[in-house]
């Protein structure tokens, strides 16, 4: 997960969000709808490092399902409409908010991951040193 100096320092949005590799800029991150590949096909750097675990379900259900399911109940609530507008109106409105954002916000997280150098937490015991070296 160390940075190359021959390659560019890319913003994690940018490369994140069209699903391209977080070191080159170029190789694709996903092999499926969600699911990773095993390294970028162009600079072969290997995405193990890579867990968003469920952060971009969490993003979607606050900024994406939740205003969805407040439009519908307030569709009910002043208009009444039959079922079939819900059918028409809603539950397109809801998938589109709720599964479209998943990809490009895996993306983004897995990006940042590399872009910051996350990696998972572990405890120290005191009076011993911290392996800072990356």
């Amino acid at each position: 997960m160390t940075h190359h100096p021959a390659t560019p320092r890319l913003e994690p949005w940018k490369v994140g969000i069209r699903g391209r590799c977080p070191r080159c800029g170029e190789g694709r991150l996903f092999k499926g709808f969600l699911s990773l590949a095993e390294r970028c096909d162009r600079c072969g750097l290997d995405y193990s490092f890579a867990d968003p675990a469920d952060g971009p379900a969490f993003f979607v259900v606050c900024f994406g399902c939740v205003p969805a399911v407040l439009f519908a109940v307030w569709l009910e609530v002043a208009f009444e409409p039959s079922p079939w507008v819900h059918v028409f109106v809603s539950l397109p409105f809801l998938l589109l908010t709720c599964i479209l954002p998943l990809r490009p916000l895996k993306g983004w997280l897995v990006a940042s991951q590399y872009h910051h150098k996350a990696e998972e937490g572990r405890l120290v015991a005191p009076g011993t040193e911290r392996d800072d070296h990356r």
